[in-house]
């Protein structure tokens, strides 16, 4: 029995919303619990963007579309960019052409290469899903406080290399082509 302990210690292990210190946590619960934060914000970002009219678009979707850009991409820059094959994009982009996201055209400097652009609906929704970014950040503010989240970024653009920083090749490694 612990009737003799401080009542507001005894179930600070499983109280909600207690911050419990871990200054020897184990090591790999470090990018286990970044890759939550980066899924959970990921798959918030796809739910609001299903109920505001893109209920196809999946996270290899959106990363696709980055890599497309404002100027457009061939299919082996965009695979290039994500770190897959050029038929591994190929599909991606095939995929983002019958929703309706990007169009193909003539490169203008080589008649040889197709461009991959994104059209009106693909710009409109890589703007909501920077606004909604936005939004989610703010959650993570209320959230944590303004300070915190500051220094989470900063925290991280320090022990992240400035070349590594934006790369989305991520499937070579989690074990894609």
């Amino acid at each position: 029995m612990v009737d003799h302990a401080d009542r507001e210690k005894v179930n600070q292990v499983v109280d909600q919303g207690k911050e419990i210190e871990q200054p020897n946590a184990p090591g790999y619960e470090l990018p286990l619990l970044l890759f939550g934060g980066f899924r959970t914000l990921i798959d918030r970002l796809h739910t609001r963007l299903a109920a505001e009219g893109h209920p196809d678009l999946r996270p290899a979707h959106g990363f696709a579309m980055q890599a497309v850009g404002g100027r457009g991409a061939t299919a082996s820059e965009i695979g290039r960019h994500l770190g897959v094959s050029k038929q591994a994009a190929g599909k991606t982009v095939d995929r983002l052409l019958a929703l309706g996201y990007a169009e193909r055209a003539d490169d203008p400097a080589d008649a040889r290469r197709k461009l991959v652009h994104l059209t009106p609906r693909g710009r409109e929704a890589l703007a909501r899903s920077a606004a909604i970014f936005d939004e989610l950040r703010a959650e993570w503010v209320a959230a944590l406080g303004a300070d915190r989240v500051r220094d989470i970024e900063t925290s991280l653009r320090n022990v992240v290399p400035a070349e590594t920083a934006f790369r989305l090749d991520a499937t070579s490694w989690l074990g894609g082509p």
